[in-house]
C-alpha cells in the first residue's frame, strides 16, 4: 500500500475527519488477550477501585492505538506514519454496561515537513477530558 493522500493537495491546518470509537468491557478482556496485558485494572472493577481508580480503565496503548485511526484512515496506509507518540494524561474510565466509553478523536495537519511529510496532531477525549497529551504522528504522504 501506499498513501493515497498527495503532499501538494495538504495545507497546514488542514482538519481530518473526526471519528469516535466505542469500547466496552468485552473489548478489553479481547484487547487484553491480543496484548497480552492481564493487569486487573483493565477488567476487575473491585481491584481497580481498591488501587484507587474510578472504574476499570482501558490499556494505554489500546486508547492510542484506536487515537491513531483517525490517521491511518485519512491516509490510507497504515505504513505512512514512521512516527507516533503521546503522553498519556488520563484514563478511559469503562462502566460495566452495555454502553461502555467513547474516546472522541481529532486532528490536524499541523506541519509540512521536508520530503512529503506532514506532523498530524491529535486530541482525544472520553467525558470530556483530554485522555492524551502532546499526541503527535509524522505521516509520510504521497
Amino acid at each position: 500500500m501506499a498513501a493515497k493522500i498527495s503532499y501538494a493537495d495538504v495545507e497546514a491546518g488542514a482538519e481530518l475527519p473526526a471519528q469516535s470509537f466505542s469500547v466496552t468491557r468485552a473489548t478489553l478482556v479481547q484487547y487484553a488477550g491480543a496484548s497480552g496485558d492481564f493487569n486487573p485494572i483493565h477488567w476487575n472493577e473491585k481491584f481497580a477501585t481498591e488501587v484507587g481508580l474510578p472504574d476499570v480503565i482501558a490499556h494505554g496503548m489500546f486508547t492510542m492505538a484506536e487515537a491513531i485511526r483517525v490517521v491511518t484512515d485519512w491516509v490510507g496506509d497504515p505504513g505512512a506514519v514512521v512516527e507516533y507518540g503521546v503522553r498519556f494524561t488520563k484514563p478511559v474510565v469503562v462502566p460495566n454496561d452495555d454502553k461502555g466509553a467513547l474516546i472522541e478523536v481529532s486532528a490536524k495537519v499541523a506541519a509540512k515537513l521536508d520530503d512529503n511529510r506532514v506532523r498530524v496532531d491529535l486530541v482525544a477525549s472520553s467525558e470530556g477530558q483530554k485522555v492524551l497529551g502532546m499526541s503527535r504522528a509524522v505521516v509520510q504522504l504521497a
